[in-house]
């Protein structure tokens, strides 16, 4: 190897472990934080804060607050009636009387969710996820002790009551934590921004969360079909009751999957503001490689845990037992290719381009994972092994669309795009930095 060759591999080295020190200050809380609510960051906030644009930050924050609590209008209406819903699709009355109850002492959550996931993706959007991190784990233990105070005296309502006391609580400790910190030492507060929208912001912001939320929605709720065709295999109770056991130790992994793309969609987001393409190409390919290595883990992990996991849930159940054994294996491989996927994901909505990741898992989950599980399931007589199968297959479409669209990525013109999105001017002179 020649000198110029070894500088340039150590050059290359240090990239990469400054890259890793700045991940892991933002994705070990995450870690720990997912584990507890699914976060999001809205990629303008992460531009306008590399582009140390804070009005644009505070005007977001206010505007996503605002929205949320106008989506929540339709929402509560959703719960009131939801006894009328699920009687329709056959769901026992009892039941669905008892769902009624719960959600209408959880209206209040509705309000209280408004303000804290704005708020949630305001900090992370900076990097601050440690606040969040510490926060959730207070809440979580104030929330154990009232949860059972309240179930006792209150009973299905009281479980209900639990749930939004301990998010107000949350919202109070972050909603007092920014002002201090915006009031203190750079004293961000004074940059002002919070009543400047206009309706191009609006547009901006509607523009980019739609196609953010049904790309999240979109993966879900093809997880909620997979379980419901599930219920009509052969011996569905056993079927369900391992696809569910299953997809909790997936549920595990999946915290650790979303605090990569959190970190990835963050980096990306603050780099590109901070017009340094380079900077974000790096952060993307890290953190790709990253995921990769992360998926054969969590695979080799799961795989590892198969013979115990099943026997958390039943010990007398054999045929569950053994169908755990066995789905986890195939399992294990969509986790290898999960982790990158959701990535991905986050790389492209780091950019501004949330629609690249709608696009891909419509394709990927409902043209190819759905469609071909249920035709092994039901006409190649694979049951789930069928299901998990043509989901494995989705998967690896989707990462592979996700992946073509990252790699044709201009990063220079990714870098310029954000400029005009935090409300740069293009007489600005900065130079980007390697």
């Amino acid at each position: 190897m020649s000198e110029t060759e070894g500088y340039c591999s150590k050059t290359l080295m240090q990239s990469i472990v400054h890259e890793l020190k700045l991940q892991t200050r933002i994705g070990l809380p995450l870690v720990v934080m997912n584990l507890l609510w699914f976060a999001a960051m809205e990629p303008i906030c992460g531009q306008a804060f590399g582009a140390k644009n804070f009005k644009l930050l505070h005007k977001t924050l206010l505007m996503a607050v605002i929205l949320l609590l106008l989506i929540s209008i339709p929402i509560s209406f959703l719960w009131l009636n939801v006894h009328k819903i699920l009687i329709g699709f056959g769901q026992r009355e009892d039941i669905s009387f008892i769902a009624k109850r719960y959600l209408l002492f959880l209206l209040p959550d509705l309000p209280i969710l408004s303000l804290l996931c704005p708020l949630k993706a305001y900090l992370s959007s900076q990097g601050v996820t440690r606040p969040i991190m510490y926060t959730t784990a207070a809440a979580t233990s104030l929330h154990i002790p009232i949860n059972i105070f309240l179930s006792r005296a209150k009973g299905i309502q009281g479980v209900a009551m639990a749930v939004w006391i301990t998010d107000f609580f949350v919202a109070i400790l972050l909603t007092g934590y920014v002002i201090f910190v915006e009031r203190s030492k750079e004293n961000k507060w004074k940059e002002g921004g919070w009543l400047d929208q206009c309706a191009q912001d609006w547009f901006t912001l509607v523009k980019l969360s739609g196609p953010c939320c049904l790309t999240v929605c979109l993966e879900w709720w093809c997880y909620e079909i997979l379980v419901l065709l599930t219920g009509r295999l052969p011996n569905p109770v056993q079927s369900v009751s391992i696809l569910i056991i299953v997809l909790n130790f997936d549920y595990l992994l999946y915290a650790v999957m979303l605090s990569l793309g959190t970190c990835v969609a963050t980096r990306v987001s603050n780099e590109l503001g901070a017009n340094n393409p380079k900077g974000a190409y790096r952060a993307a390919c890290t953190t790709l490689a990253m995921s990769v290595v992360s998926g054969c883990i969590g695979a080799m992990v799961m795989i590892g845990c198969r013979g115990v996991w099943g026997s958390l849930y039943t010990h007398h159940d054999q045929v569950i037992l053994n169908g755990v054994k066995k789905m986890m294996l195939i399992m294990a491989v969509i986790e290898v290719i999960n982790f990158p996927l959701v990535v991905c994901g986050e790389i492209v909505r780091g950019t501004a381009k949330p629609s690249l990741g709608m696009y891909a898992n419509l394709g990927g989950f409902y043209l190819f994972a759905l469609p071909l599980g249920a035709t092994l399931a039901f006409k190649a007589k694979q049951g789930l092994q069928g299901f998990l199968i043509g989901f494995l297959v989705g998967i690896s479409v989707c990462f592979s669309i996700l992946l073509i669209f990252i790699t044709r990525i201009d990063w220079e013109k990714e870098a310029g795009k954000a400029q005009i999105l935090t409300c740069k001017t293009e007489e600005e002179e900065q130079t980007p930095q390697g």
